[in-house]
């Protein structure tokens, strides 16, 4: 029986003594702190916070010194962006003519893919200046316009938890700077389509590439998505009634929602948001927008920013709906009198509004207005009898202007190209 004992005893010691050597994290004794291996790739993280999964959250304090070496993107990370593992540490978003939160897929993506987000702004001095002919590339009015949409994007994004980064500089400069200060993946921007603005897409497109970081591109600009197009956008046809025939009938896609809480902004690398240039900044004079009483010339309902164009927009329907109007015999319609256009080119051309929502929001005046005229002696025909339908087709051309500019926007385009065939139209 004693022997029994004794090799018992026997046993457990050796268990014991063997645990440290199957399980290295296993102590028999008071468990001591464990100390937590930041991996190589991320040697720079000073603290690391992972909450329950429920609940997931990344906070970290990143040393301000930049990367050397270059961003390495790994391997493809999986398109669900509810798994925190496939969320990207830090994107930066290039806004363009694009400055809105509503119906912008660009800032909805980088928010939804990535942990924090840059939101920046350049002012490319590119874009200012006199031209081969003497006239001012961007005039003290559109400069003024411009300013006070990139002032309202600030605005709308601070209420969001998110700020804007405004530098003025070459955008593939500024871009590649703040993307290795805050440690960025990629950048997100909406395609545009003139040459001038292909070549400087270009020019990111390269400089991003020699700092393994991606650049991806979305569309936003027209009233039909371009991989909505019934043909390649080399094929399409170059008079108007060509392109209408082809494209009347799409289905236009669904505005996007503006986020009501946006990602915040990447901790590494201090950026400093900046200040909004003036029109001095920009080598413009501030005086030829003022008359002699030193007040603003230009009408002061042209407020640029995404919250005055919705408010425009959300009053001209009204006002459509409400007025009387214009028929012609090919049986399209038209506003008159004071709202004879909608006056919202403006907005439209710095994408503080986009057409999709404009397009929503005329579909709704319309159907207000069927809805009243199916009660009157008239059919029911009340469609025919609103201005939606004439804007509708202002939108069109708009959509083939910019379609027929982006097909002809590359160099060999250009050497190609066969004149456009368009006898009257336009902007809405």
């Amino acid at each position: 029986m004693e022997a029994e004992k004794h090799e018992a005893a026997l046993a457990v010691a050796s268990v014991s003594l063997s645990l440290p050597r199957v399980l290295p994290f296993f102590q028999p004794t008071t468990p001591q702190p464990t100390k937590l291996k930041v991996p190589t790739q991320a040697s720079s993280l000073t603290h690391l916070s992972l909450s329950t999964p429920s609940k997931t959250s990344f906070k970290s304090t990143i040393s301000s010194t930049p990367l050397h070496a270059p961003l390495s993107l790994g391997p493809h990370r999986p398109r669900d962006p509810s798994n925190a593992a496939a969320l990207r540490r830090a994107a930066v978003v290039w806004f363009r003519n694009d400055l809105r939160l509503l119906d912008n897929e660009c800032l909805t993506a980088a928010n939804n893919e990535s942990l924090s987000v840059l939101p920046v702004y350049c002012f490319d001095p590119a874009d200012y200046g006199k031209s081969a002919s003497g006239f001012d590339k961007t005039g003290p009015y559109r400069a003024a316009f411009l300013i006070d949409s990139v002032s309202d994007l600030r605005r709308n994004l601070q209420a969001r938890g998110s700020d804007l980064v405004v530098r003025v500089g070459k955008p593939e400069a500024v871009l590649v700077e703040l993307a290795k200060a805050v440690g960025a993946d990629a950048v997100y921007a909406h395609r545009e389509v003139s040459h001038d603005e292909a070549k400087a897409e270009e020019r990111v497109e390269a400089a991003m590439k020699e700092e393994n970081v991606e650049v991806k591109y979305f569309w936003g600009s027209t009233l039909y998505h371009v991989d909505d197009l019934p043909f390649q956008l080399e094929d399409m046809p170059s008079n108007y009634g060509g392109f209408r025939d082809r494209v009347q009938k799409l289905e236009v896609r669904k505005t996007i929602e503006a986020l009501d809480q946006l990602k915040g902004m990447p901790s590494r690398g201090d950026v400093e948001p900046g200040e909004i240039p003036s029109l001095m900044d920009l080598g413009l004079n501030p005086s030829a927008t003022m008359s002699q009483n030193g007040k603003c010339v230009a009408n002061a309902s042209m407020v640029g920013g995404e919250t005055e164009a919705l408010q425009k927009l959300k009053k001209f329907a009204a006002e459509c709906a409400a007025q009387p109007h214009k028929g012609f015999k090919d049986g399209t319609q038209s506003i008159y009198g004071a709202n004879f256009s909608c006056k919202i080119s403006p907005w439209l051309a710095m994408g503080c509004l986009s057409p999709r929502t404009m397009y929503e929001e005329l579909k709704k005046t319309a159907g207000r207005v069927i809805s009243a005229s199916s009660n009157r002696n008239d059919g029911g025909n009340g469609s025919s009898r609103t201005g939606t339908n004439w804007l509708m087709f202002e939108l069109l051309w708009r959509d083939f202007f910019r379609f027929i500019t982006k097909k002809y926007s590359t160099a060999k385009k250009q050497l190609e190209a066969a004149p456009a065939t368009a006898c009257a139209g336009a902007f809405a």
